[in-house]
């Protein structure tokens, strides 16, 4: 498996890239903005880009304009986005192009448990996606057409919570403690509540429906 990382602070730069070593990732290239961070994809053809969210010039959306251009050149290549905070608008805004999976939003916080963020590197990578427990939160909450939801009782929406970080019915089973076709049940529901389509156990596409949903783009 290859990287490429983007990353200005260079002290956190120099991190991920002997994390990823030694975890048997090669890192093809680490570079600080976004201008070098397309040429690097194009140049090495890596399977997963790890992209912080402000990238130089005026670290303000750069890295997700460069993950959204990535992805429309790319289409097979994992973008995993890390972010110092969560930023509702511009997971947002990813997530609205996120349809065929190969995706992540992760808080840099969860960097230093070195076993999770190279399974979310590894999952992106083979079209996963990997999207933080906080960064759902948020887009759960910032919301505004709220009423659909409301239909839904806490244990689904605890499900869709854990769905849209990338959970199987099985993880989410453990998670809650009941069986899987309890989850099985409740995922039914939510799809039917929700009017989204069914997808299968396994599958990203289901968590991508969902979380592009919450933002608007749903019935």
């Amino acid at each position: 498996m290859r990287a490429v990382i983007a990353e200005d602070l260079a002290l956190l730069r120099d991190g991920l890239v002997r994390l990823l070593r030694d975890n048997d990732i090669e890192v093809a290239e680490a570079v600080d903005n976004a201008v070098d961070l397309v040429r690097a994809v194009a140049e090495h053809a890596p399977d997963v880009a790890i992209v912080d969210v402000r990238l130089p010039p005026d670290f303000r959306d750069e890295g997700i304009r460069a993950a959204l251009e990535l992805r429309a050149a790319h289409p097979d290549l994992g973008v995993l986005i890390v972010s110092q905070y969560v930023e509702p608008t511009y997971a947002a805004e990813l997530m609205a192009d996120a349809a065929r999976g190969g995706l992540g939003y992760l808080l840099k916080d969860r960097i230093g448990d070195v076993e999770q963020f190279v399974d979310a590197v590894r999952r992106v990578a083979d079209g996963g996606t990997a999207i933080d427990p906080d960064v759902v939160g948020q887009l759960l909450g910032s919301r505004k057409r709220a009423e659909p939801l409301d239909v839904l009782t806490p244990r689904e929406r605890e499900v869709l919570g854990l769905m849209a970080e990338g959970r199987t019915n099985a993880n989410i089973a453990a998670e809650i403690v009941v069986s899987v076709g309890a989850v099985e049940k409740h995922v039914a529901s939510i799809f039917g509540k929700l009017r989204l389509p069914q997808a299968d156990d396994g599958g990203h596409r289901r968590v991508l429906a969902v979380l592009a949903w919450l933002q608007g783009d749903g019935c």
